[in-house]
């Protein structure tokens, strides 16, 4: 056995197999607390609410452990398996090795991993969703949308891999910083125009019309310092019945949004305390860390990337026999997530950080109080789990568990 395909399937079995462990273990705590709430939650939320919450938490635990084991076959058909490498041999004998052969084996592996994920997010939306009922989406609204994003990533995908592999072929040794300044530029462009012509594909968005809640809004943003291009409510419960609130764009074309769903079971106080935790997040610069987080990374492996291009062992050790730069840009990223699982703790914390930070801004400009009501009620809306397994929870939670949370609001009130 080639040396790198021994360290490979190591890695595979060792991320595979912890993702396994933490679901076991998430769905074992969760049943070992089923039949009683919390004692700081027996207030606001009852036993079947807290019932529901478990079993929804471990209905979605359940599906994202045989999507990890989904995942780690499909990776050693592309890869061991020899998929790759037909596909490669198929599209070279009719494209040649020019840009053409690149992006068709590119979107044929990009089609064929689609096709695997649709089965999934059909099960999530019609049986774990519609069981707990959550789901609003209609088989025709779900199929639109996947035509829809078909288009999008044909109109953005398209270009940018184009882009990417001309600057491969093109820019010699240093390609991958020419490749790393088109992505980030890519990035903002989305971010600038998402608002605007994205994200109107699939929801309809509405001015705020309550006067009301719309005063109250208008006055903690001018208490933030905070100027959007408007107060907008969209059509959230066409799918789900989760509510949310968020921000989006930047610069002049700022959004606040709310999901119809949140503004109908929050309290006008409530909601503010909500934005005022979002405001948190914008004011204390929490997207722009994370975006230029996301680009110092994507810079070091894009170096990365140029070094084992290079490198035989990589495509030997991948089931490839034929090395391309198409096929080096997909080998990386395709592996790198199984090379990278065990740093998700790190990057999980990172999140929750910024959570307690937007949380203690909210305090500042809102009640406390308000907020906490409003997250209770939100953990209970969304069937959320009052009781994560801590493990499970450090690894994959971008929010504090609802406890720890809570208890540092309470703090936060009697100073």
């Amino acid at each position: 056995m080639h040396t790198f395909t021994a360290i490979f399937l190591v890695a595979l079995l060792l991320a595979t197999a912890t993702r396994l462990w933490l679901g076991i273990r998430h769905i074992g705590h969760i049943r070992a607390h089923r039949d009683n709430v919390p004692q700081e939650f027996t207030a606001q939320i009852n036993l079947p609410a807290h019932q529901k919450a478990a079993d929804y938490s471990s209905a979605k635990t359940r599906l994202h452990m045989a999507h990890a084991v989904i995942d780690a076959l499909l990776l050693l058909a592309l890869t061991l398996g020899g998929v790759l490498q037909l596909l490669s041999d198929w599209w070279a004998e009719r494209l040649g090795g020019d840009l053409a052969f690149g992006m068709a084996l590119i979107i044929s592996v990009a089609l064929i991993v689609s096709a695997v994920e649709i089965p999934m997010n059909v099960y999530r939306t019609f049986v774990i969703e519609a069981r707990f009922g959550f789901n609003q989406m209609t088989p025709i609204l779900f199929v639109v949308d996947l035509l829809k994003q078909a288009l999008l990533a044909t109109v953005f995908g398209v270009p940018l891999l184009f882009c990417v592999l001309w600057l491969m072929a093109k820019m010699g040794q240093n390609w991958w910083f020419y490749v790393w300044l088109a992505w980030v530029a890519f990035n903002v462009l989305v971010l600038a125009i998402y608002p605007t012509y994205i994200a109107p594909l699939f929801n309809k968005f509405s001015p705020m019309e309550n006067p009301e809640l719309k005063t109250r809004v208008e006055r903690l943003l001018t208490k933030c310092g905070f100027k959007s291009q408007g107060l907008f409510v969209m059509d959230g419960s066409k799918r789900s019945n989760h509510g949310n609130a968020y921000f989006t764009g930047f610069g002049t074309a700022k959004r606040i949004v709310f999901f119809d769903t949140l503004l109908s079971r929050l309290e006008p106080a409530e909601i503010e305390a909500v934005l005022a935790h979002e405001l948190g997040h914008y004011k204390l610069y929490h997207v722009i860390k994370r975006m230029l987080l996301i680009f110092a990374v994507s810079l070091a492996f894009l170096w990365l990337l140029g070094v084992l291009m290079n490198e035989p062992w990589f495509y030997q050790g991948l089931g490839v026999t034929t090395p391309s730069t198409s096929m080096a840009l997909l080998l990386f990223f395709m592996i790198t997530p199984v090379f990278t699982f065990l740093l998700q703790p790190l990057l999980s914390a990172y999140s929750r950080m910024h959570e307690y930070e937007a949380d203690q801004y909210a305090v500042q400009y809102s009640s406390a109080s308000d907020l906490m009501q409003a997250l209770v009620k939100l953990y209970k809306d969304n069937a959320s789990t009052l009781t994560p397994d801590p493990l499970h929870s450090a690894f994959y939670d971008s929010h504090p568990p609802a406890a720890l949370r809570i208890a540092r609001l309470q703090g936060a009130t009697r100073n």
